[in-house]
């Protein structure tokens, strides 16, 4: 069954969240995960040695030698935490660099423990 939300169709049994989607230096994940411990973040998955292309350059994933290691952390998290995630984020993301990507999306309803 489709319903409608905020001018949006969206499915039966899914709840509407934010997924965020943020790459930095392993070196800094510790800071990131303190972080969102202190948003109150109850789940993320943390994806290790991605590669690609940004501000340092490329960064090959299948490079044995390669010095700077990505992670990408990915989460999703309801409207009012996403904000707190985002407040206590920017300036961090400013200190130590990264990126991070922000979009809708639809959580099949499941745990609530996760979400």
């Amino acid at each position: 069954m489709i319903i409608e939300l905020s001018g949006k169709k969206i499915m039966n049994n899914t709840i509407a969240m934010k997924r965020f989607e943020i790459v930095i230096g392993i070196e800094q994940l510790e800071q990131l995960t303190e972080l969102l411990d202190r948003c109150g973040v109850r789940g993320y998955t943390i994806l290790k040695n991605v590669g690609g292309l940004g501000s340092r350059g490329v960064r090959d994933p299948d490079d044995v030698l390669m010095e700077e290691e990505n992670v990408m952390v990915v989460l999703a998290c309801k409207d009012d935490q996403a904000q707190r995630v985002v407040n206590e984020l920017r300036p961090a993301l400013k200190g130590f660099g990264g990126m991070c990507l922000i979009s809708d999306c639809l959580w099949l309803e499941g745990p609530a423990i996760s979400y």
